[in-house]
This record gives structure tokens, sequence and C-alpha cells, in this order.
């Protein structure tokens, strides 16, 4: 039997809003910061809390091409 994962709507929306509060990218949204920059996280280590968990959920999407999530959101939330 398939089982389908669905991934939570709420996260999805707050990532999409999420902006990086400090650095050469402070107010880039999350899901627009450059892979390079997310991979340089991954190997140097993501920050403590919240804004870590969320880079990391955003480098997985993207290294995973998955970056459409973002894209349906936007497009379902501006009807």
């Amino acid at each position: 039997m398939i089982q389908f994962i669905y991934p939570d709507e709420n996260e999805l929306l707050a990532l999409a809003s999420a902006k990086m509060p400090y650095g050469k990218y402070k107010g880039t949204p999350l899901v627009d910061l450059p892979e390079p920059y997310l991979v340089w996280f991954a190997q140097k280590g993501f920050p403590k809390g919240r804004l870590g968990e969320m880079l990391q959920s955003v480098y997985e999407i993207k290294l995973n091409g998955l970056e459409y999530l973002f894209k349906s959101r936007f497009l379902s939330t501006d009807e």
C-alpha cells in the first residue's frame, strides 16, 4: 500500500513569508536565497533555533527540486 506524505501548509506559508534577518541577504525571502548560500550553511552548520530549522527546510526543498511547492502556495494565496 502506498502512503502519501503531504507537506504542512502552515509550515510552507511560514517559509514562504520568512525573510533573512541579517547578513548579505538581509530582507531577502528565505525561499529566494541562492542555493550556494544554503549549501554553505549546510556545510558550516545552520544557525540554532527556528531560523536554522527554516533555512534547513528551504535547503532540503531546493536540493530535492521541490521549489514548486512555494510557487503553488503563492498562486493559491494570491487569489
